[in-house]
């Protein structure tokens, strides 16, 4: 069953907190989802891009922070 940005990523994971990131969350698993037929693995690879997402967008925030 696919998934909307708002259904999945409430349930599965607490890093989707903004609309652009549980589209993102939504289109992985979706993705996944279709092409393995794994919802298992669809919900890891969603989690693990949103978590990057977050991870990457902290590590340029210290990065202008030290000019």
């Amino acid at each position: 069953m696919p998934w909307s940005q708002n259904d999945g990523p409430v349930r599965h994971t607490r890093k989707a907190n903004t609309p652009k990131k549980k589209r993102m969350w939504a289109h992985v698993a979706n993705g996944v989802l279709e092409r393995t037929g794994d919802e298992g693995s669809a919900v890891r690879q969603a989690n693990a891009v949103v978590g990057r997402s977050e991870f990457n967008a902290r590590e340029e925030k210290a990065m202008r922070r030290r000019g």
